[in-house]
């Protein structure tokens, strides 16, 4: 996804240190668990059960940082409803100032998720924390703490989080020019970076497992731009409240080869499609080969829509729709 350093300050001045006050929240409050089992047997399956994975619609797809005819998060529910999606994943930067510091609008997401038969199954968030500056880091880790209760607030079960980026490239179409490869700042280097990402995620944790909402580590560039990058500070952390959120898009070579060894530690994928061309290139992924591979990693959460081609979103989702419908079945 594509971001602006101007969104990313404002959204770090609403956000941090906001929603203990305005949503009444605090990481104490995110309590509760569960124990033993549902059924005292196992249970087969009946000939109703799903047969598909659940198919969702990220916001994204259809605001992009541009289309302010979907800016907001209300149409776009409305719009994954009539196509016939099972669910929405919302990209926090649509969420207006007004609304972050008004109770009643934001679970009037909530409602009207509801009365679209749609699920609010993951927010996609952005964070830095490939910094120098212990206070940068300290900031996004409040930043990310506050993230994971709006998400609460929400009844959302899944974060989508960042490592971020050195900031070494001018702006994100130098980035993409140069496949996702960026130089670390002068006189670092990325392994002077990871301990600061593991140790800023680590932080955020206690809130995510009390809030009930799982982290998924984006392959997202930065020190995420690898399987190799992802799976260091995944299996570093080592806890069940951070995994992996797959987007079959940030792979531009050997993509099935790393989404592979991604696979088995996935909570939530991101499928790209680029109908019309893509913004600033275009995979041509078989997800048949994609939906195998998940299927052969006993992947069995959501499927979320992320288009980002040039065609008219509203020919290009309902193919794509269709296209995921019949690539991701459930595995047995």
């Amino acid at each position: 996804m594509k971001e602006t350093s101007m969104q990313r300050r404002q959204f770090n001045g609403m956000l941090s240190g906001m929603f203990t006050g305005t949503l009444g929240l605090s990481a104490a409050s995110c309590t509760g668990t569960l124990s033993g089992s549902l059924w005292a047997s196992p249970v087969e399956s009946s000939a109703g059960a799903r047969t598909t994975l659940p198919i969702g619609l990220s916001t994204y797809s259809l605001w992009r940082f541009k289309n302010d005819e979907f800016k907001d998060v209300g149409k776009c529910i409305d719009f994954a409803g009539e196509l016939g999606f099972d669910g929405v994943e919302i990209l926090l930067y649509q969420i207006s100032q007004t609304e972050l510091l008004s109770r009643a609008a934001l679970q009037d997401i909530k409602r009207r998720a509801l009365r679209s038969g749609l699920a609010l199954y993951g927010m996609s968030t952005h964070q830095g924390f490939v910094s120098p500056d212990a206070q940068v880091r300290r900031q996004n880790i409040e930043l990310t703490i506050g993230q994971i209760e709006l998400c609460y607030a929400l009844g959302i079960p899944t974060m989508r989080v960042n490592t971020g980026r050195w900031g070494t490239s001018k702006n994100f179409d130098e980035l993409m020019a140069n496949r996702g490869i960026e130089p670390p700042l002068p006189g670092y280097t990325e392994e002077d970076g990871f301990p600061w990402v593991i140790d800023a995620l680590e932080r955020c944790l206690p809130t995510a497992e009390k809030c009930g909402v799982v982290l998924g580590l984006e392959n997202h560039w930065g020190l995420g731009l690898t399987p190799e990058g992802v799976l260091r500070i995944v299996d570093a952390i080592d806890s069940p409240w951070l995994q992996v959120t797959l987007d079959t898009g940030n792979f531009l070579e050997n993509p099935y080869e790393k989404l592979e060894k991604l696979a088995p530690k996935t909570v939530l994928l991101q499928a790209k499609t680029y109908y019309g061309g893509g913004e600033w290139y275009t995979l041509d992924l078989d997800y048949q080969k994609v939906g195998e591979l998940m299927r052969k990693a006993n992947y069995r959460g959501w499927v979320s829509l992320e288009f980002e081609g040039k065609e008219d979103c509203r020919t290009a989702i309902p193919k794509s729709l269709e296209l995921l419908r019949k690539s991701f079945t459930r595995a047995g």
